[in-house]
């Protein structure tokens, strides 16, 4: 009689794929290795996942939401909607300034999946398309004569760190922050 998975198991099995994913890339890790490094059987995750694309989309999907977390905090963090942004900033340094940090997920796997049609590369479209909304709201909500143009240069600063933080570390981190300071406080001076 075959066993029934445990509730955790597909949570299980995300959590490896997610650590392999973000330290080797996805198009770098097998189903086997997933299996080997989580203990799992090739039915269980199989029975979890019907496909690798399916895993990766659940993997881009767990990424997206760390967004979120980002967003709350930067908002808990700063009053208004210009430190808020600038908070944004600061907290995406701190995220890719921890040691074995690639970069952005989302971003990694947009490049390893360039085809247009594949789920990966949406669910990662979606997700940018999704931040400059967010940027663009928050960017209105400030004086800036042209809030679309603020939020873009953040989100560009944002891509910037995401790319340099992982190798320039605190140092990288300060610079951004600052360079977001100087583009808000120029975007919204009257």
């Amino acid at each position: 009689m075959p066993r029934k998975p445990t509730p955790d198991a597909r949570e299980r099995i995300l959590e490896t794929a997610t650590r392999l994913f973000n330290q080797q890339g996805v198009h770098a890790v097998g189903m086997q290795q997933i299996i080997d490094e989580c203990s799992c059987g090739k039915n269980l995750l199989y029975s979890q996942f019907a496909s690798k694309d399916e895993l990766v989309v659940a993997y881009l999907r767990r990424c997206s939401g760390d967004w979120e977390h980002i967003v709350a905090d930067a908002k808990a963090a700063a009053d208004g909607p210009e430190g808020q942004l600038v908070e944004l900033v600061r907290e995406v340094g701190v995220r890719v300034n921890v040691p074995g940090t690639r970069g952005c997920p989302l971003r990694n796997t947009f490049a390893e999946f360039p085809e247009r049609e594949h789920p990966a590369h949406q669910v990662s479209l979606d997700h940018f398309v999704r931040v400059r909304t967010q940027l663009r709201e928050l960017a209105r909500s400030t004086p800036a004569a042209e809030p679309d143009r603020l939020a873009d240069r953040v989100m560009f600063i944002i891509d910037g760190l995401y790319t340099n933080g992982p190798i320039f570390g605190e140092e990288g981190m300060k610079t951004a922050v600052a360079f977001a300071e100087d583009v808000v406080r120029s975007e919204t001076a009257g």
